[in-house]
């Protein structure tokens, strides 16, 4: 992740503890656990090795002692981790050395373990989607029949209701929801090809080792994806768009909150250092920037596509620096998103 997310100072404004916890380090490699594990039990369920020999291997992958400054060399020098997890994991392995890896490959483990953390990133933006809709459902209940301004082109046009900009708002979100869900048996999926993703290593057997590997990993069993990015880049863009639609939402209230319109009140507002007269609408304007900050990355994640052959190391890098930032951001706006709204005392024309 960026070091403005884990910053000392700013991370407190732009880090997200929960959603970084699921994208950092100890979390990926506790992924690569699982899905090392699940190919050894795979590899017996088919009767590529003994039963009990892949059942004791994967409950040894679990456990296994893993170096991290053994593994953070083996990354500088190989590229990725997997090569110096797999080494160390084989070292005490004994008469389990078979079961571990065999026939795999280092995308075949990353991509499934990216999958595995793209479907509980999932799980925690739904479930604060539908906090934040709620919470939403709530302002509409409190101030909803309240009248103000409309404005077209941030020029006073017809007037509304407090509920017509609130159901502007929470339209798209439960749209978003919907679309999101739709899409997640695709991008929570299954990455299975071996090294040049034609999963020739297992021969008849690879649909059967796909199948067992899904199952046990709770993902879809769908077509190898080793230089088909594209779901991954709608993953992204499920993203962008999430956080540009939170983005417009503390656009609005940024306005609203201007002195001279007052169409909302917030409590806890930001001090300035220099007028201690104002109280800055902090939380509304994180929504936008950090909605500016996801639709600059969706360019390269669409970079990213651009897979050559059957492996690109240079593509497949950028999506590592891209898409936990994005994760990341999405889920800081909805938590700033449910925030603002717990902090409105006043919405529409004063009375």
């Amino acid at each position: 992740m960026s070091g403005i997310f884990q910053d000392a100072v700013f991370g407190s404004l732009f880090g997200d503890p929960e959603a970084m916890a699921l994208w950092s380090a100890e979390a990926q490699l506790d992924q690569f656990r699982k899905v090392e594990a699940a190919l050894s039990k795979a590899l017996a369920e088919v009767g590529l090795v003994p039963q009990d020999q892949g059942s004791r291997a994967a409950a040894y992958i679990r456990t296994a002692p893993i170096d991290r400054d053994r593994l953070a060399e083996g990354c500088a020098k190989d590229g990725l981790p997997i090569p110096n997890f797999v080494a160390q994991l084989k070292e005490n392995a004994a008469d389990l050395a078979g079961a571990i890896h065999t026939g795999s490959t280092s995308q075949d483990i990353m991509d499934t373990a990216l999958s595995l953390t793209i479907r509980a990133t999932n799980d925690l933006l739904l479930a604060r989607l539908a906090s934040l809709t709620d919470a939403l459902a709530d302002l509409d209940r409190r101030f909803g029949a309240t009248p103000m301004t409309g404005r077209t082109r941030m020029q006073e046009a017809l007037s509304i209701t407090v509920g017509d900009r609130i159901k502007a708002w929470r339209d798209p979100l439960l749209a978003q929801a919907a679309s999101l869900i739709a899409l997640r048996p695709r991008i929570e999926r299954l990455q299975f090809g071996g090294a040049v993703g034609t999963r020739h290593a297992y021969g008849e057997r690879s649909d059967a080792m796909a199948e067992a590997m899904a199952r046990n990993l709770g993902l879809t069993n769908g077509p190898v994806w080793h230089t088909d990015r594209s779901s991954l880049v709608m993953f992204a863009n499920q993203l962008a768009i999430l956080s540009g639609i939170l983005g417009k939402i503390g656009q609005d209230i940024t306005l609203m909150a201007q002195q001279g319109i007052d169409e909302i009140a917030l409590s806890g507002g930001g001090g300035s250092s220099a007028m201690p007269h104002k109280s800055n609408p902090i939380l509304a304007e994180l929504l936008v920037t950090l909605a500016r900050y996801n639709a600059s990355q969706m360019s390269a994640m669409h970079h990213s596509l651009i897979h050559e052959q059957e492996r690109s190391g240079a593509a497949w890098a950028l999506e590592w620096m891209v898409l936990p930032d994005m994760a990341v951001a999405t889920a800081r706006a909805l938590e700033v998103a449910v925030n603002v709204c717990g902090r409105v005392t006043q919405m529409g024309q004063r009375t």
